[in-house]
């Protein structure tokens, strides 16, 4: 039921109870059956074991597994071994991964306030706050965190502080007599108080209407449960890939033992090609390499104050085409602040006022509030006056020091219906006055004087006071005047000197526009999403970029009556979403990606959470966000600084091009495993590769160069150009025919580094070349070792050489800066050795049963292995000429 429409008296009766007596204890025990505890369910978590079998649900995998069976049932057991090692690693890496626990709810049950004072057979008591039932009358004032929902019944100066619900910048006053419709948005509804908002001032009492799940941060805790999370642009692309591959694997599998059969091969010869073939289309190094590049981009961003929570949102940041963004605390420092005055006709900015000027004007407003701000830095009070305080501060003045010299000696308070405050100071010669501060309308017409001469406060005089507080009003700023009276200590409100005129508002961040300047020249959009009022949140918007226009702005009550699809055709003109619940949130966010876009959610409230997580990337505040936005969002600004965002969407480019590379790189390589084996078979000689020796390159020769593309630093201009397709597969752009080609390369000098050796055999021997010739010839297990070896070191050091022309595709290998990335130099050093020792170290050379060879033949194959960056210098020169032309 829509509570907020009836009357406390209608509510009141609606849920059976008197204001006055409450619940009976037998009353409320049977609602707490009827209606559950006032706390939140549990969101289904998975075990450990569910998480691990979970990493294992992949075609690769499932491939690999079988290799694993098949080797082991033939005593290839190194081989067994080495490829169940590899699936474990890979599959617990994952697991520790995803077992980091969501904290969002438990965030949420730690801001649902502990206790609760209420009204219960007469008696007024507290009670656990999970206890509550709709219908107990529950009594609130200052500092006490509201524990249900409520509809109020009294309101005496009630403030509710609701900006982590609503994005209000500051606390709504409260009115129970107010009746709601539809239409009314949540922070409109002032006859209502929202479970884990607080009490700012005054008090009141009320009836709950919600508890648990049924409350609005209810609503927002099963979002956030209910919201599945999506897989990342190349976590998408590289569950394709690895069906593709083990697609592959399979076919290529089936085919060779179609050869085999119409060659009459042995069998089992066949199951050990087959698993080496299997493990040639598979590059088993790919998970991890992806896993570390993605960590250490992790560690890299944390130097530009972000904490990524989940690894694959670090690759989405390169792809993200939307940054929406919660205003109060994001884009704004979510501190109100004076930046207008006006006295005696002038209005200026505050940074332009001297204190000695407006002295009266200024003193006035600090002594003139209940707030504090101690020496020690901590704030107690309304937003409104402490902005009073720091205007006090910034021109040297303090309220502890003013109060010595005047101290208060009598008070009006701050009520909804008057809209003033009065408070009287005693000066040192004894005399007495009094400052009044409110609304400015309410403050004028009890004004008869405009300053301490006497003058006559005219209807002139007024029109230009109200002009002024217009200009500021039009500008988005809060306008409060300042009355005083002499020689009264009554705190009487009327016959009062008028004396000016401040604006507040809650400011940009300072670095806010420069981000968004930077953001539009690297065609990324961004969007204000907001619970503050339309004017305001255009007035920031334009201040920083954002918007130009009103027509670019829809307020909540506009989207309350839009469909889905309705939103999602007139979203490309929108750039300012104003007074909108966290429900609006999230239908903003789905409308932009319907269009295709990757789209980054920015907040620090609660209410920005569902949005944080249905978003391609969540972004919180990590110095004002709540525990509920940070544990729903992908990352985290450590510094709270939305200029961060510009520094971490440069890192997450720079890392999908990294990992696109890598991958590529990977891919190139096992596809010249893939050419060398199967054309050999195909030719029906001997096995070129045992499969330890495809192991060992996929993880070794190869992974290590991978993991070195994938730290390759940034180019400089990689935010002037717009944000790649998330839709554009790994092989756009030129990816496919770069792989195929360096993948064929890489192959036909593996086989013929393969085929060397029986042919300088035949040669010598004075023989016909032929390919039974070479068949017989391989059958010395010599000569089949020392051929093995030959294409065993050439592919795997031609990957070494591979990765360098990798590194810049675009650029010549004699124009880039190669110690700009010692990672790579490092890998290329590591990897030659090993692989020199895999072929002279005697343990090893049996273990991969190669044979030693010469330093002539070192050199030679070397030389042979530097093919791919010849070929890297003439498919760029190709592809500028083909450009040009």
């Amino acid at each position: 039921m829509n509570y907020q429409k009836l009357t406390a008296e209608e509510c009141l009766k609606e849920l059976s109870v008197n204001e006055q007596v409450g619940l009976s204890d037998a009353e409320a025990s049977e609602r707490i059956e009827q209606y559950g505890p006032n706390a939140f369910a549990e969101a289904k978590k998975k075990s450990m074991v569910q998480l691990f079998f979970a990493q294992l649900n992949d075609p690769m995998i499932y491939i690999l597994l079988a290799a694993t069976l098949v080797s082991a049932f033939l005593k290839e057991y190194t081989d067994a071994v080495i490829i169940i090692v590899i699936v474990l690693f890979n599959a617990i890496f994952g697991m520790i991964q995803e077992s980091k626990a969501e904290k969002s709810l438990e965030a949420l049950k730690q801001l649902s306030s502990p206790f609760a004072a209420v009204r219960r057979g007469g008696k007024a008591f507290e009670v656990p706050a999970s206890e509550l039932v709709p219908g107990d009358i529950v009594l609130l004032e200052a500092g006490r965190v509201v524990p249900a929902d409520i509809r109020l019944i009294t309101a005496v100066n009630l403030k509710i502080e609701e900006s982590a619900l609503t994005g209000e910048s500051v606390p709504v006053d409260k009115d129970a007599s107010f009746l709601g419709d539809d239409d009314t948005g949540i922070g409109d509804r002032i006859n209502m108080a929202y479970l884990s908002t607080s009490v700012a001032y005054g008090r009141g009492t009320g009836v709950v209407v919600g508890t648990g799940m049924s409350t609005e941060m209810g609503k927002i805790a099963k979002m956030i449960t209910d919201e599945k999370s999506t897989l990342t642009p190349l976590q998408k692309k590289l569950a394709g890939l690895s069906k593709v591959l083990g697609i592959l694997a399979l076919i290529i599998c089936a085919a060779l033992f179609g050869v085999a059969l119409i060659q009459g091969r042995d069998v089992m010869e066949m199951l050990l090609t087959a698993i080496s073939l299997a493990v040639a289309a598979i590059p088993e190094g790919l998970p991890a390499v992806v896993t570390i590049v993605l960590a250490l981009g992790v560690q890299r961003m944390v130097k530009v104050n972000t904490i990524v929570r989940k690894l694959p949102a670090v690759e989405t940041l390169g792809s993200v085409s939307v940054v929406c963004s919660d205003k109060t605390g994001t884009l704004t420092q979510n501190k109100m602040t004076v930046q207008m005055i006006y006295q005696e006709g002038n209005l200026i900015p505050v940074s332009a006022a001297e204190y000695n000027d407006f002295k009266l004007l200024i003193d006035g407003f600090v002594l003139c509030t209940d707030a504090e701000v101690s020496s020690d830095g901590d704030r107690i009070g309304d937003p409104t006056e402490l902005a009073l305080l720091d205007l006090g501060i910034a021109k040297k003045v303090t309220k502890e020091e003013l109060e010595v010299a005047m101290p208060r000696v009598n008070e009006l308070a701050f009520d909804s219906e008057r809209k003033m405050m009065t408070t009287v100071h005693r000066q040192d010669d004894g005399d007495v006055l009094s400052f009044t501060k409110g609304a400015v309308d309410n403050i004028i017409e009890r004004c008869v004087s405009r300053d301490l001469t006497g003058a006559a406060f005219t209807e002139t005089d007024k029109r230009e006071v109200m002009e002024a507080a217009t200009e500021m009003a039009n500008g988005a700023l809060r306008v409060l005047a300042l009355a005083v009276k002499l020689g009264d200590d009554s705190a009487s409100e009327d016959d009062l000197t008028f004396i000016g005129l401040v604006g507040m508002i809650d400011p940009p961040r300072p670095e806010a526009a420069g981000a968004v300047t930077e953001f539009a020249a690297a065609s990324v959009i961004t969007v204000m999403i907001t619970g503050d009022h339309r004017d305001t949140a255009f007035a920031i918007a334009k201040e920083i970029g954002i918007a130009q226009e009103q027509s670019q702005c829809i307020s909540g009550a506009e989207l309350q009556n839009m469909t889905q699809e309705q939103l999602n055709k007139a979203v490309p003109h929108l750039r300012v979403f104003a007074r909108v619940s966290p429900e609006h949130k999230v239908m903003i966010v789905k409308a932009f990606q319907s269009h295709g876009h990757i789209v980054s959610m920015t907040g620090d409230g609660v209410n920005d959470a569902p949005s944080l997580k249905a978003a391609d990337i969540g972004v919180a505040m990590g110095i004002t966000g709540t525990d509920v936005s940070k544990g729903a969002a992908d990352m985290i600004l450590t510094d709270d600084n939305f200029a961060t965002i510009k520094l971490a969407i440069r890192e997450g480019r720079n890392i999908f091009n990294n990992i696109r590379e890598s991958v590529l790189f990977l891919l190139s390589s096992n596809l010249g495993e893939i050419f060398t084996m199967f054309v050999a078979i195909v030719m029906g000689l001997f096995s070129p590769l045992k499969a330890i020796h495809i192991l060992w390159i996929n993880l070794i020769t190869d992974s290590l160069p991978a993991l070195a593309l994938g730290v390759d630093p940034p180019e400089d201009d990689i935010m002037k150009y717009p944000p790649r397709d998330s839709r554009a597969g790994l092989f756009a752009g030129g990816g496919m025919v770069v792989t195929v080609l360096f993948g064929l390369v890489i192959g036909i000098i593996t086989l013929g580094s393969f085929l060397y050796v029986p042919f300088q055999v035949l040669h010598a021997q004075g023989l016909e070349i032929s390919i039974s010739a070479i068949d017989e010839v391989l059958r010395d297990p010599l000569i089949y070792s020392k051929a093995q070896t030959f294409a065993f070191t050439v592919l795997g050091i031609s990957q070494l050489f591979n990765a360098i022309g990798f590194k810049k595709l675009h650029k010549s290998i004699f124009k880039v800066n190669h110690l700009q990335n010692k990672v790579m130099i490092a890998a290329f050093v590591i990897g030659f050795g090993l692989q020199i020792a895999v072929t002279e170290v005697p343990f090893l050379s049996e273990l991969f049963e190669t044979s030693r060879l010469s330093l002539k033949e070192w050199l030679c194959l070397t030389a042979l292995c530097t093919t791919p960056l010849w070929v890297h210098e003439i498919y760029r020169l190709l592809s500028r000429k083909g450009k040009k032309s």
